[in-house]
């Protein structure tokens, strides 16, 4: 029987997910399947990536052939190149000890890489939410501000106008008016004889005294 190894569709719609199984070649694509070996979400950065090692390892041992897009992800897991030690082992290369030596030092140099990305990639979605919520408060903070002040000004009180603006109080006319009496009244009371006439006054009584001793005389 020709077995396959491939990927088998599940989750929703846009949000697909997909279990790695061993199926038979003639099989439907959503049909049944003989084994679940692992699962595959692309919708996480980095790509989830569940595989079980020794079962994908035998089923590649005994034949199976796996899809394009199966090669790949047991080629980024590592099966590809555990099968590769295996097949040296089998031929006298080295022995199975150093070919689980050497495959355990690339897997954790892989693991090595991925958390590396993986971090990576928090940091950056971590510095983009603090720069987005910085932006957000800071305009928070502005419309604050601009409703602040524009509710002060409708809440001010209307400036008062100062003294000399616009005609003068009502008041301050009674004063004016009372003075006006007093500057008429000052030319009356400067209109006492002049100095020149108070002595043509004193000249009669003279000249009246110079005619009866005159008249003595005769």
């Amino acid at each position: 029987m020709a077995t396959r190894i491939r990927l088998q569709r599940q989750g929703k719609k846009g949000r697909p997910y997909y279990h790695i199984v061993v199926a038979d070649q003639r099989s439907p694509r959503d049909g049944r399947y003989i084994e679940r070996i692992g699962a595959y979400d692309p919708n996480q950065n980095p790509a989830m990536v569940e595989i079980d090692h020794d079962r994908a390892v035998g089923w590649l041992q005994k034949g199976a052939q796996p899809s394009d897009t199966c090669r790949a992800i047991l080629s980024y897991r590592g099966v590809l190149y555990k099968n590769h030690l295996l097949n040296g082992v089998k031929k006298g290369a080295f022995d199975e000890a150093e070919a689980m030596r050497r495959f355990d030092a690339w897997l954790n140099e892989k693991n090595t890489k991925i958390e590396g990305k993986r971090k990576d990639l928090d940091a950056a979605a971590s510095a983009a939410m603090a720069a987005r919520t910085e932006q957000e408060t800071k305009k928070a903070q502005d419309m604050a501000a601009a409703l602040s002040a524009k509710l002060a000004a409708v809440e001010a009180p209307p400036a008062e106008p100062s003294p000399g603006d616009g005609a003068a109080p009502v008041a301050d006319d009674a004063p004016a008016a009372e003075a006006a009496p007093a500057e008429d009244a000052a030319p009356v009371a400067e209109a006492a004889p002049s100095a020149e006439e108070v002595p043509a006054a004193e000249e009669a009584p003279e000249a009246a005294s110079d005619a009866e001793e005159d008249t003595k005389a005769e």
